[in-house]
């Protein structure tokens, strides 16, 4: 039996309420929420999948896709807003050819907007795995991109 199948399991016999929870437990599984585990919880609440993928929506904690192996976390809280994070984004998204809350097609880099990384002092930071990155420029941007794909190579 697989991991969805078990959590899945867990849940027989659940209500609407139970929804969020299930969501969670899924992405934290399988790292994102997949059309068949959206078909199947729907099965199991007796929802259509237009509600569970409404609700999913509504909520930025859920993925549709999974992450890239260079998962980058764009802090978008105020200092980081005020000293210029959104043109660090949009720079993101041009050099990888994705969006906030896409994977590109290699799998190599995802993208997500964050509310506060926590590090305001050094902002706009950027976050690759966990590794940070303070006073992004977008000249620093690209170097830091092209290290990540280096270490691919």
């Amino acid at each position: 039996m697989d991991k969805l199948e078990l959590i899945l399991q867990e849940y027989q016999g659940a209500k609407r309420d139970s929804l969020i929870p299930m969501l969670q437990d899924i992405q934290e599984s399988e790292g994102f929420l997949s059309e068949n585990s959206i078909v199947k919880v729907g099965n199991i609440l007796h929802l259509p999948t237009s509600k569970i993928y409404g609700v999913a929506t509504f909520y930025n904690q859920f993925r549709f896709q999974p992450n890239g192996k260079f998962h980058i976390q764009v802090c978008r809280g105020t200092a980081c807003h005020v000293l210029g994070s959104s043109t660090v984004l949009k720079e993101i998204e041009k050099k990888l050819k994705i969006k906030a809350g896409q994977t590109t097609r290699d799998g190599l880099f995802s993208i997500e907007i964050v509310a506060c990384i926590g590090a305001c002092g050094l902002a706009p930071v950027i976050s690759i795995n966990g590794q940070f990155f303070a006073k992004v420029t977008i000249d620093s941007l690209t170097e830091i991109i092209e290290s990540f794909r280096n270490k691919e190579k």
